[in-house]
């Protein structure tokens, strides 16, 4: 995957996977910004926990795998961290699309490609989540994992397993049924999230029940799920 589709944001270097604390974000070279799109608000109890799980850190590192909103990356820069940004869902999209260009390229499946969904997954990742052991204090997961093939949710969860530092968090929204739209999330403030609606970049692949969320973090010490009227469950994983 090109360093242009790893979202990769560095301030004041120009590179880099992440933004500083002490300058103002400007736009790095190859990491374009999404523009502010307008938004629902959406009061978020999953927030608040994460934050309060996140009180007194001081310079925190975290992993936002949804798009690098400008909203988002400023507010936990604010707080001290350290704010690194990749968006898994498109980069899936886009390596699907590659490996359909190259099959069609040559004409035959070569017999030492493994076609299965794990064999996806493992070619995936060799490229993706790309960071040393024990990296962040926390994770923005999103609904990423409804989204994803489940073998491949399966190993992402493993391999964000490994970035979390002990007493890391992991915060994570899963869908009780399938999605009619496809959205993505930021920020607004320390209560509230806003709702975008998006394109579709890939199909929901999987409506997660509570036992198998447990069973996909099942490394992690805590789980607390927050349920809400809107058939969105957010949920955050303690390390």
């Amino acid at each position: 995957m090109s360093f242009l589709n790893k979202l990769g944001i560095g301030i004041g270097t120009g590179t880099g996977r992440e933004v500083s604390r002490h300058v103002a974000p400007v736009p790095a070279v190859g990491s374009p910004r999404l523009p502010e799109a307008p938004g629902s608000a959406r009061i978020s109890n999953g927030l608040k926990e994460l934050l309060w799980n996140l009180d007194g850190l001081g310079r925190g590192t975290l992993l936002d795998l949804g798009p690098a909103w400008q909203t988002t990356l400023s507010f936990f820069i604010e707080r001290g961290f350290r704010v690194s940004s990749e968006d898994i869902l498109r980069e899936w999209k886009d390596f699907l699309s590659e490996e359909e260009v190259r099959l069609k390229q040559a004409g035959v499946v070569s017999e030492t490609m493994d076609m299965t969904p794990s064999g996806r997954a493992e070619r995936f990742l060799e490229s993706n989540l790309q960071y040393p052991r024990a990296s962040f204090d926390a994770v923005l997961v999103w609904d990423l994992l409804d989204y994803l093939e489940p073998a491949l949710a399966k190993q992402t969860v493993a391999n964000l397993t490994e970035l979390l530092r002990p007493g890391g968090v992991v915060f994570a929204l899963f869908h009780s049924k399938k999605p009619e739209g496809f959205q993505r999330y930021r920020i607004a403030d320390s209560n509230s999230l806003q709702i975008i609606s998006a394109t579709v970049l890939c199909p929901a692949q999987k409506v997660y029940q509570n036992r198998e969320i447990q069973d996909l973090f099942s490394r992690f010490r805590t789980m607390k799920s927050f349920v809400s009227r809107d058939q969105l469950r957010e949920t955050l994983f303690i390390k």
